[in-house]
């Protein structure tokens, strides 16, 4: 890169024809810019200018580099120019894998956004619960929420969601609604796999309870359907059981108590990444954050 800054300077400084002018186009001092260029030819190993008190003339090694350079640099300055295009307009294929029920019910609308922003960008989007590997599968980006499980992948963090309790009308007036954590411990408590006890939290004090369902799931999914046909109660961020919410299929229990914020993350295999995913995950990051 230093080379190139000095091929360019010394471009400027033959077609200003001297260093005066050259530097004050350049912004710098002249003893500078004569300093630099002294630099160039010992490290080609070429005299370049014939050097006298009222102009410079190129030697003829300075005029065959002099067209060389101007090639070079024209060609930089076009390939800066293309990048930047690039970057403002990202295009190409974006792989991702997203976690199913937070992607359908809130990610949706932000990658409808997304797409209208950058329209040169497809999608291929995989929305299965397993744990896709970066390493091996040609996956852009994976969303997740929870703890990153590899360390030797990238995790930038989008958001912070609270879990909150939710259970159906239905199931409140068959079984009563709770309103302390004790209270847990009689009612069906769907969690993911075999969770035996949940941990709560309120203004002042975290509190451990004891829960237990007949359900054994790993779906998300699964559980947040299951509740709302009066099988039980769930510690889900807003977010994901949103549009339950809005539709009275379910409602939030406990109101003041909740679970440990949880992370949503976006993890890549490098932190070097093409235009596409840096301005997906930028702007998640602005979007999950208001």
């Amino acid at each position: 890169m230093e080379l190139l800054n000095d091929m360019a300077l010394f471009v400027e400084v033959v077609k200003a024809k001297g260093f005066r002018l050259a530097a004050e186009a350049m912004g710098m001092p002249n003893s500078t810019v004569s300093r630099r260029i002294s630099g160039l030819e010992k490290a080609i190993g070429l005299r370049l200018l014939h050097r006298t008190t009222r102009k410079i003339e190129l030697t003829e090694a300075g005029q065959i580099y002099f067209e060389r350079c101007r090639r070079i640099v024209d060609e930089a300055r076009i390939a800066h120019e293309q990048l930047g295009d690039m970057l403002a307009q990202p295009s190409g294929v974006l792989r991702a894998s997203l976690p199913v029920d937070f992607a359908v019910t809130y990610l949706a609308p932000l990658i409808a956004e997304f797409s209208r922003l950058y329209p040169g960008i497809t999608f291929d989007f995989d929305l299965t619960p397993r744990r896709v590997d970066l390493v091996s599968e040609p996956f852009d980006v994976a969303i997740r929420m929870g703890e990153s499980e590899n360390s030797q992948l990238i995790a930038r963090t989008l958001a912070s969601l609270t879990p909150h309790l939710y259970a159906s009308p239905g199931y409140l007036a068959r079984s009563g609604t709770p309103t302390k954590p004790t209270d847990l411990a009689r009612h069906e408590c769907l969690g993911i796999l075999k969770a035996g006890s949940w941990t709560l939290h309120d203004a002042k004090r975290a509190t451990t309870v004891t829960v237990g369902s007949r359900f054994t799931l790993n779906s998300v999914g699964m559980i947040r359907r299951l509740a709302t046909l009066d099988m039980g109660i769930v510690l889900m961020p807003q977010e994901v059981v949103a549009d339950d919410v809005a539709s009275g299929k379910l409602q939030r229990v406990m109101p003041a108590w909740h679970g440990a914020p949880m992370s949503v993350y976006a993890i890549t295999e490098t932190r070097l990444l093409p235009a596409k995913t840096q301005r997906f995950i930028e702007f998640l990051q602005e979007r999950l954050r208001r």
